[in-house]
């Protein structure tokens, strides 16, 4: 699973963190912004069988810059906004909320 938001530093990475732990489950995070610290790439698309982005604005500007990496590839749209610090409890719980009912059945381990 890919997860994407603008800078890639606080929600993105949060999801990346919280979801390794699921059994069966691989992950990554990256940002559309030019700055970054883990930028969208190709092969990031390639590379994942799920893509979760945090809002509209971030599907609109992956569909626009990335249209032919993205053939057939699932976009869930968590709608999570810019309002969190990194591994945040309410953002964890609001991550769990959302893209839990998009994962195989399996209880996270911790």
């Amino acid at each position: 699973m890919l997860f994407i938001c603008a800078r890639n530093r606080l929600r993105s990475p949060t999801a990346e963190a919280v979801f390794a732990h699921w059994p069966g489950v691989e992950t990554a995070s990256a940002g559309l912004a030019p700055d970054a610290d883990q930028p969208v790439e190709p092969e990031l698309l390639a590379w994942a069988d799920l893509i979760f982005v945090m809002e509209k604005r971030h599907r609109a500007r992956l569909a626009a810059r990335f249209r032919h990496q993205l053939g057939g590839k699932k976009i869930v749209c968590l709608d999570i906004p810019d309002d969190y610090a990194f591994m945040e409890p309410a953002l964890v719980a609001l991550l769990e909320k959302k893209v839990g009912p998009h994962l195989a059945p399996a209880a996270p381990r911790r």
